[in-house]
């Protein structure tokens, strides 16, 4: 019983170690795999120095219409990506930024695309939440 409980406890640390090692402050993008391709999630911070030298296409995949994210380029619903491809960059390897309120809509959005050929596809992790969570400001259009 007491090896029991010791492997436990070791285990908890090795997986407690692990968490804080992870969790620094400015965190490596992690690539997603898809079912056919790959995205990568990006924290708000990291959206926020894409933006400052904007060479992507950014998307607001939330329905319905709840804000935006300043030079937000196109508003196309998670799922009608598929339906959508003539307001999709031609070039497969364009990158495409998705975003929607929380983060789960752009999840499968980024799925899709990734599945549609796209090899350069970022999600914002926690969507437009955690982007205002992290003090960035949303922008609200009357609709």
């Amino acid at each position: 019983m007491k090896q029991i409980s010791l492997f436990f406890a070791v285990l908890l640390a090795a997986v407690s170690a692990s968490t804080a090692c992870s969790s620094g402050s400015n965190p490596q993008p992690a690539q997603i795999p898809a079912s056919t391709g790959n995205y990568t999630n990006i924290s708000p911070s990291q959206l926020n120095s894409m933006l400052a030298n904007k060479d992507f296409v950014l998307v607001n995949v939330h329905i319905p219409y709840y804000a935006e994210i300043a030079q937000t380029d196109l508003f196309i619903p998670y799922d009608k990506i598929q339906e959508n491809p003539a307001q999709l960059p031609k070039e497969r390897n364009a990158k495409i930024v998705v975003y929607c309120r929380s983060g789960s809509m752009s999840t499968e959005a980024a799925g899709t695309l990734a599945g549609l050929g796209y090899t350069n596809v970022y999600n914002l992790t926690g969507g437009m939440y955690a982007w205002e969570a992290q003090g960035y400001e949303l922008l609200r259009k009357a609709q």
